[in-house]
């Protein structure tokens, strides 16, 4: 029976994927101002209308968005049980900070410290969209992140941004964080920076070699960096690199929006592509559903629905270890 049971689980996720619910969301959520940052954090927080013990994701932009972005994504997985809670990092062009602001050099750090406040005020977070209280599993926690959002959410997984000798810097990584999704997550650095990105954004000189947290990686195989010397390989480095459990997802013709998950008719998007991001989605999903424990035959199913159905789309490879 248990036999039969699993395989209809992964005939539905083929098929159609888990059914959606209905969700609410509320914005924005004001946390106090942390010391240095000098504006209070704002988020949103989307969340099923019901549920128990749903898991918490915390999404971190790429450079420029804010809250308002991502709602492909935010909304998806909302709408398939987890509360998922948005910050606006402090190079929101909403915020329009100057580049001369003393802040400025410090964004990446700040970055890490706004998901880092989050985790220390989920209760807050929690109390502030009515009919939410008590309804979270603070024991599954995961990040993820789109580009510079990606090298945000990596540095809680426990990547480190080597410093002028090559020393690694500090550890922010959180036990509290189980599992990770980087999207378009830049590489490595030195060489492989452009003498631009070099001088400018010192801080893009990752080391994965302490990324330990379970992650998944998805890589566009058309994203040409121009930050970067080397070509769309350089956002497999997060995989390549680390040790531990990780999967890549690796998506074709996809560019650095990898179809358009910033949000729906947005205009920088240069490939895209519904189908492209309706598979990540599905893929997301089921990476995290895995990742977390809450079941042991989404990821596998959607695996084999991205090989046997739209093969077209990309390609899935994992490891357990370096």
């Amino acid at each position: 029976m248990e036999i039969m049971k699993n395989m209809d689980n992964i005939e539905n996720w083929k098929n159609n994927g888990l059914t959606p619910a209905p969700i609410i969301s509320v914005k924005p959520v004001t946390l106090p101002s942390a010391p240095g940052r000098g504006e209070d954090l704002q988020v949103r927080i989307t969340a099923p209308a019901a549920g128990q013990d749903l898991p918490v994701l915390i999404f971190s932009h790429g450079y420029g968005w804010s809250l308002d972005g991502y709602a492909p994504l935010a909304d998806f997985w909302a709408a398939h049980g987890f509360v998922v809670i948005q910050p606006t990092h402090l190079d929101s062009r909403s915020l329009n900070l100057p580049p001369e602001d003393h802040r400025t050099p410090h964004i990446w750090r700040i970055r890490v410290e706004d998901i880092r406040q989050i985790l220390d005020q989920l209760e807050l977070v929690e109390a502030s969209l009515p009919g939410l209280s008590g309804r979270l599993d603070r024991t599954c926690i995961a990040v993820a992140g789109h580009s510079w959002g990606g090298q945000t959410a990596s540095m809680l997984l426990g990547a480190r941004v080597l410093d002028a000798s090559g020393k690694p810097g500090e550890d922010w990584s959180d036990p509290r964080i189980k599992a990770g999704v980087l999207l378009a997550t830049t590489g490595l650095g030195g060489a492989d920076l452009t003498p631009f990105a070099a001088e400018h954004f010192p801080f893009m000189n990752p080391s994965f070699a302490d990324m330990t947290t379970p992650a998944l990686i998805v890589a566009g195989d058309q994203d040409q960096s121009l930050l970067s010397t080397r070509g769309p390989d350089w956002f497999t480095d997060p995989y390549v690199m680390s040790p531990g459990s990780k999967s890549l997802l690796t998506l074709f013709g996809a560019e650095h929006s990898l179809g358009g998950i910033a949000g729906y008719n947005v205009t920088e998007t240069t490939d895209e592509n519904p189908e492209r991001v309706a598979l990540i989605q599905q893929m997301t999903l089921a990476y995290l559903r895995g990742a977390l424990g809450l079941d042991d035959w989404s990821w596998p199913a959607a695996c084999s629905a991205l090989k046997e159905k739209t093969p077209h789309l990309g390609r899935v490879e994992s490891k357990t270890e370096r």
